[in-house]
C-alpha cells in the first residue's frame, strides 16, 4: 500500500491514473460517515505541494479522510485539471478546479494590499474551471500569464547568480525538471538553491549560507535542522524585499487584474478575490475593497483561515481573528461566496482545516455553502452548459443570494457514481440541467 500510494505522485500520468485505479478497486472506501470538512484550495506538484502530491494523490487522501469536497488551485497553470475530475469521478468526490496568480490592482497600487512589501500587487484566483481556455483573449491572457512567470524566474536567477559565490543555476537544466509540466515556482527555486549548496558544501552548507547572510552558524544549523523554517528564510534573503534577487515590482511586472478578470469570465469561471490577514493598508477596509472588486466582476472570495487564527502570539491572534471574522461579515453583506483551504504548499501542514476550532466553528456554514457553490457551478457547467457567472444564471436568479441557494444545492449532491455520471454525459445539456435541478430538489440523485 504505502509504495502504491507514492506512485500516485510519479511524473507519469498514466502511472498515476492507473495506480488510482488499483488502489480504488482493491481498498474499499473508509467506514464512517462523510464527515462536513473540506478544502477547496491545495496546490499540486503542477506548481508546488509541499509533499509533491499530485491531483490524483489530494483526490485518494481527500477520499481516505472522508472530505467534503476539495478544489485544486495551481499557480498560472490549469495543468490539474483533467486529472483531478477524472480521479473524483472515480472516487466519487465532489470537486472544482482553479488557478493562484499574481496580478496588479490599480486601483491600490500605492498600497499594500496581500503581498507584504510590494504595493499593488495582488494575489488572485479563478474557481470553477471544466476546461483550459483553448482560444481567443482567455487563451491569450492565460498563456501570457505563464509566460510571465517563466520570465520574472529567469531573470530572479540570473540576478542572484550574479551575487552568490557557488552554488549557480541552470533554470532549464536544474529548476525546471522538478514540476512534472515545467510549471516552476520560487519555491522551487529555493529548493533547487538548497540542493546545490548541499552538493558543493555537504557539511560546510551552513557554514556556506551562515557567511552568505551574515548568520550565526550555530543559527545556520537550527534553521537547516527545520526545513519550513529554513526554505522560508532562504526564500527572504534570496528572493524577497531586500533579498538578492529582489527587484520591486510595479504596474508591468505582473498581468493587469482586470485583465485576469475578464478572462475568467470569458472562459465562464468564478473570478475570486483572496486575502491575506486584514493588517496591510490595502485590507483595512474590507467593504470597500469587495464593492470595488465587485464593480470589476469578481463573484467569491478566498481566505486561508489556519495562518489567521492558529498563532501562538495571544496578541497577534486576537488581531487576527477580529480582522477574520470582519471579512467574513464583509464578504457575507454582499452575499459573496466564501473558499477556504490550507493551500498545502509547504511541507507538514495541515490537510485540512480544523474546523472544530472556535474561529472556524463560527463560519463554518459559510465554509460550506462556499464549496457547494463552487462545486455545484462546476457540475452545472461541465454537464449543463450553465455558469455561475453568466448572463442566463443572472436572469434565473437575479439576486446573488438566490444564485447561491441553487447552485450549492446542486453542490451539495453525492458525489455521483459510475451510473449517474454517464447518466449525465449521455445526455443534453438541457436535459442535464433538468436532472441537476430535480435532484437538488430532491436532496439526492433522482
Amino acid at each position: 500500500m504505502p509504495d502504491l500510494i507514492e506512485k500516485l505522485s510519479s511524473f507519469d500520468a498514466s502511472t498515476r491514473l492507473e495506480t488510482l485505479r488499483t488502489l480504488a478497486a482493491s481498498q474499499p472506501t473508509p467506514s464512517g460517515a462523510e464527515t462536513d470538512w473540506l478544502n477547496m484550495h491545495l496546490h499540486t506538484f503542477f506548481s508546488y505541494n509541499g509533499e509533491g502530491w499530485s491531483p490524483a494523490r489530494i483526490a485518494w487522501e481527500a477520499r481516505e479522510q472522508r472530505l467534503y469536497s476539495i478544489a485544486i488551485c495551481d499557480f498560472d497553470v490549469l495543468q490539474g485539471l483533467e486529472e483531478l475530475y477524472a480521479a473524483t469521478d472515480l472516487l466519487g468526490l465532489r470537486a472544482a478546479v482553479g488557478f493562484e496568480s499574481r496580478t496588479f490592482f490599480s486601483e491600490y497600487s500605492t498600497q499594500e494590499i496581500n503581498s507584504p512589501g510590494e504595493p499593488g500587487v495582488y494575489y488572485f484566483m479563478g474557481m470553477g474551471f471544466v476546461a483550459a481556455p483553448a482560444g481567443g483573449r482567455a487563451a491569450a491572457v492565460f498563456a501570457n500569464m505563464l509566460e510571465r512567470s517563466h520570465t520574472r524566474n529567469r531573470a530572479l536567477i540570473a540576478r542572484i547568480n550574479a551575487q552568490l559565490d557557488g552554488p549557480s543555476l541552470d533554470y532549464d537544466a536544474d529548476v525546471l525538471p522538478l514540476t512534472p509540466l515545467g510549471n516552476a515556482t520560487e519555491r522551487h527555486i529555493v529548493r533547487a538553491y538548497h540542493d546545490k549548496a548541499l552538493a558543493l558544501f555537504d557539511k560546510g552548507t551552513a557554514q556556506f549560507w551562515a557567511e552568505t547572510f551574515s548568520l550565526d552558524e550555530a543559527e545556520a544549523e537550527a534553521l537547516l535542522a527545520d526545513v519550513n523554517k529554513f526554505t522560508d528564510m532562504l526564500r527572504g534573503k534570496l528572493m524577497k524585499s531586500g533579498g538578492l534577487g529582489y527587484v520591486q515590482p510595479d504596474e508591468t511586472t505582473f498581468p493587469l487584474l482586470d485583465d485576469v478578470v475578464g478572462m475568467i469570465l470569458d472562459a465562464r469561471a468564478i473570478p475570486m478575490a483572496t486575502w491575506l490577514d486584514g493588517t496591510l493598508e490595502g485590507e483595512s477596509d474590507p467593504a470597500a475593497q469587495l464593492e470595488c472588486l465587485c464593480a470589476k466582476g469578481i463573484a467569491a472570495v478566498n481566505i486561508i483561515p489556519d495562518r489567521n487564527w492558529n498563532i501562538k502570539d495571544p496578541d497577534e491572534k486576537t488581531v487576527k481573528i477580529r480582522e477574520l471574522d470582519r471579512y467574513v461579515a464583509a464578504a457575507k453583506a454582499l452575499d459573496l461566496p466564501i473558499n477556504v483551504g490550507t493551500e498545502l504548499n509547504k511541507p507538514g501542514q495541515r490537510f485540512v482545516d480544523d474546523f472544530a476550532a472556535e474561529p472556524m466553528k463560527r463560519h463554518h456554514a459559510e465554509f460550506l455553502t462556499g464549496a457547494q457553490v463552487m462545486v455545484g457551478h462546476t457540475r452545472l457547467l461541465r454537464y449543463a452548459d450553465y455558469s455561475y457567472t453568466d448572463a442566463r444564471a443572472a436572469g434565473d436568479y437575479p439576486s446573488r443570494a438566490a444564485r447561491n441557494e441553487f447552485f450549492a444545492s446542486v453542490g451539495a449532491l453525492p458525489g455521483p457514481d459510475a451510473d449517474i455520471l454517464a447518466k449525465l454525459e449521455g445526455t443534453t445539456s438541457s436535459s442535464a440541467f433538468d436532472y441537476l435541478a430535480k435532484s437538488a430538489k430532491l436532496g439526492s440523485w433522482a
